[in-house]
């Protein structure tokens, strides 16, 4: 159960009941990730194809299970009031049924309970599977419940919902009572026995089975490709490992690569041509760019997505026509005939990018109905924002956020306020106000008209802080309504709250202008890579042989793109040192070790890395170039990363991988991100980018991956990519450079100088005259 991250909570709109931030898949259970749902589009096509019905049950049967902890719930639960709830959302791969189930919940509740007027109800889709009664004997001790779980309760889409039904008098009472309370703890377990299926050999079904938007564990997809894979080849594999990196989106891919034989079981990614076709596999006559599903030889329940073509070029096409999606793709096999890929993007037009040069709707971020709640205790209103890492913020004052928003008036004037955050940082808040009921509003400007639907409207315009802007953020919406009932005070529950989708964020008064390198734009963006979604301005150069492990390594990093793109690679360069001097226009990923990789060697002058012994790499960059860049340039050093740091090459430092960027040596301008990767260590680092506690701690210049940490330092020449408005370049300049005032003025008053000297010559002539 590995890659599991916490998802957005939601709630229930009719009676706020919260929805914890968790779903399950039964192919590997975990919890989904903040940033990257369904308000983040992936590439069109067959990503948006129909599920298909199930197919024929195999043998095979399993159990496949998950705490709370693992659903992403790492804290335990407080159900609070007369009917406080929480919902797990849970789903089912199409190519698996559910025979049965079994939750284990463990759970504490108040002394203060009445036994009589008080229980917990579980149900899974509406349906009460068990009311669990308080024993006054057992309350304040945590108890355990094994609750049965009906294999016909169970579809495509389910939620388990566990509610607190709480008293605690028989006469009137505060529903919001302090006592009121019972606590889920999150080691409780969810258990489903599943049964394989075998679903058609039919194209429409993509991306199932290859890949399950229901199962939330990491995807790992073999490919098969040919052996000695020419850079084209290469290139088609790059395209569609980008695309189902898209589709995986926060679960993470993974690519393990075989060169002409299949893997032992699973479903897998054949490139084919007729040559190069592995053995077993039923290859159907090739006679253009195609596409295919077949079974796995000797177990139909796994398949095979074949990739085929004549040649390099065809194969690129299928893989292309695969990305984006064709008519053709019906059937077990379709024939794609005069593809023509879509236009050339544009910078920073990826999918999942917040638009920079015009102001964005909030409801092209989110769907309407996550931008409503409901309750005394609603949700927190969740918006991604997957923004340019580049963006200038120096000396803004802040990107306007116009909301324009909705909720049920307050009968009286009290505390309530909608709080506004971006992530864990406050912004600021907004009074909810009481409603006119004297239906003044022709007369009196303060006052606020009801809408038909009981709710109120008013708008606010805010300022986000710039330095609250990272390249992954979340735009946080807090209805807070101050429970004024009190006791023997009913308190209704029907107040609501919502963000109108025509609400806007505006990013477009800032440039794009960034330091380089930094390589937590790389990790979180796949800057400056990502700059065109199609990789247009980019190029990937290999070892002149690169192994099996290699190529998983290229393709797991096209599948990290292509996550925060959420755009194929359709335009992407593949080669070697050989080819490195016709790439020398692109942003360069270059893959290999110190040994293999002659990039390496070659560069060594303009890469912050020194070899002081055949058995140890340091990474550093010289004093001397440091304290001239502070001199000349101004300080850019970070205080809270090392200066250097030093492997040793042998040992444990062979299970290193380091990633390194510098200004490429072929063209001013262009980027070079290096990763050097002992062999076998690639997916140390794919574990890195994909792990969210690791991935903050990638930065700087440089980052040393070993097991289960890294250690980033802050080395080599800085450089800048972008461009700034004149007047805001100058600014800029004097601003980080102490000596820069004292030159503009020498040069200025020579300049004066001069100016006054030839006024004076020329005054001299007339006068002789």
């Amino acid at each position: 159960m590995n890659g599991m991250r916490a998802a957005p909570p939601r709630r229930s709109p009719a009676s706020g009941r919260r929805l914890l931030p968790a779903a399950l898949a039964l192919g590997l259970l975990a919890g989904p990730a903040p940033g990257l749902n369904a308000q983040q589009p992936a590439p069109t096509g067959a990503a948006a194809a129909t599920v298909p019905a199930p197919g024929t049950a195999v043998a095979g049967p399993s159990v496949r299970e998950a705490t709370l902890r693992q659903l992403g719930v790492d804290y335990a639960i407080q159900l609070r009031g007369t009917s406080g709830a929480v919902g797990i959302p849970f789903s089912v791969r199409a190519d698996e049924l559910v025979t049965g189930g079994n939750l284990r919940l463990n759970y504490t509740f108040s002394p203060a309970l009445i036994p009589a007027l008080s229980h917990l109800k579980v149900s899974v889709n509406d349906v009460v599977l068990a009311t669990l009664p308080v024993d006054p004997a057992a309350a304040g001790r945590p108890q355990t419940a094994e609750i049965a779980i009906d294999r016909r309760l169970v579809t495509e889409f389910n939620r388990l919902v566990v509610e607190l039904v709480g008293h605690y008098t028989r006469d009137c009472e505060d529903p919001n009572h302090s006592s009121l309370w019972a606590a889920i703890d999150s080691g409780s377990t969810l258990r489903l026995s599943v049964q394989p299926l075998t679903l058609d050999n039919d194209l429409r079904l993509l991306p199932v089975p290859f890949f399950d938007r229901r199962d939330v564990g990491r995807l790992t997809l073999p490919f098969v490709l040919p052996p000695g894979a020419t850079p084209e080849v290469l290139e088609a594999a790059g395209i569609v490992a980008s695309w189902f990196g898209a589709l995986a989106g926060y679960r993470g891919a993974r690519f393990p690569v075989s060169e002409g034989a299949l893997p032992a079981g699973g479903h897998a990614v054949v490139f084919a041509t007729p040559q190069s076709a592995p053995a077993g596999v039923a290859v159907p006559p090739i006679d253009g760019p195609q596409l295919a599903v077949v079974p796995m030889p000797g177990n139909a329940q796994h398949k095979l997505l074949l990739v085929m073509g004549r040649d390099a070029a065809e194969l690129r096409s299928a893989a292309s026509a695969l990305a984006v999606g064709s008519p053709a793709m019906a059937g077990a096999q379709a024939r794609i005939a005069g593809f023509e890929p879509p236009p050339a993007r544009k910078p920073y037009d990826a999918p999942r990018w917040v638009p920079s040069d015009r102001p964005v709707q909030l409801g092209e971020l989110a769907q309407a109905q996550d931008l409503n709640v409901s309750g005394y205790a609603p949700d927190v209103i969740r918006v991604n924002l997957q923004l340019p890492p580049d963006l200038f913020t120096w000396r803004s004052h802040g990107m306007p956020l116009a909301l324009h928003y909705r909720y049920t008036p307050r009968v009286r004037p009290d505390q309530s306020t909608l709080n506004i955050n971006m992530g864990q940082s406050f912004i600021g808040s907004v009074p909810l106000r009481a409603a006119n009921t004297l239906h003044d509003a022709w007369w009196n400007p303060f006052a606020l008209p009801l809408l038909p639907d009981g709710t109120v409207a008013e708008k606010k315009t805010v300022q986000v802080p710039p330095q609250l802007l990272a390249p992954s953020s979340q735009l946080r919406l807090h209805y807070y309504f101050e429970p004024s009932a009190g006791k023997c005070q009913p308190l209704l529950a029907n107040v609501r709250g919502a963000i109108d989708p025509d609400s806007t964020l505006d990013l477009s008064g800032l440039p794009h202008y960034i330091a380089m390198p930094d390589l937590a734009a790389y990790a979180n963006a796949g800057f400056p890579f990502s700059r065109l979604a199609d990789l247009a301005d980019t190029a990937v150069l290999l070892p002149p042989a690169p192994t099996a492990q290699d190529l998983g390594l290229y393709l797991g990093l096209m599948g990290q793109i292509g996550r925060s793109t959420g755009y194929p690679a359709l335009r992407l360069r593949v080669g070697d040192a050989r080819r490195a001097a016709e790439m020398a226009d692109k942003d360069l990923l270059v893959l290999g070790d110190l040994d293999r990789q002659p990039l390496f060697g070659e560069w060594r002058a303009r890469m912050p890395l020194s070899q002081p012994a055949a058995d140890t790499l340091r990474l550093e960059l010289p004093d001397w170039l440091r304290r001239a860049l502070d001199i000349v340039a101004g300080s850019r050093m970070r205080q809270d990363l090392p200066q250097a740091a030093q492997l040793d090459l042998h040992g444990a430092g062979r299970e290193t991988a380091v990633l390194a960027g510098f200004e490429s040596p072929l063209r001013p301008g262009r980027s070079v991100v290096a990763v050097l990767a002992q062999p076998g260590q690639g997916d140390k680092l794919l574990d890195a980018l994909q792990t969210p506690e690791l991935l903050q701690r990638v930065q700087g210049s440089m980052a040393v991956v070993r097991e289960g940490r890294v250690e980033s330092v802050l080395g080599g020449q800085p450089y800048y990519v972008g461009r700034l408005p004149p007047l805001t370049w100058l600014q800029w300049q004097l601003s980080r450079n102490a000596f820069m005032p004292a030159l503009l003025a020498l040069a200025a008053a020579a300049l004066a100088a001069a100016v006054a000297y030839a006024g004076l010559q020329q005054r001299a002539r007339r006068r002789l005259e």
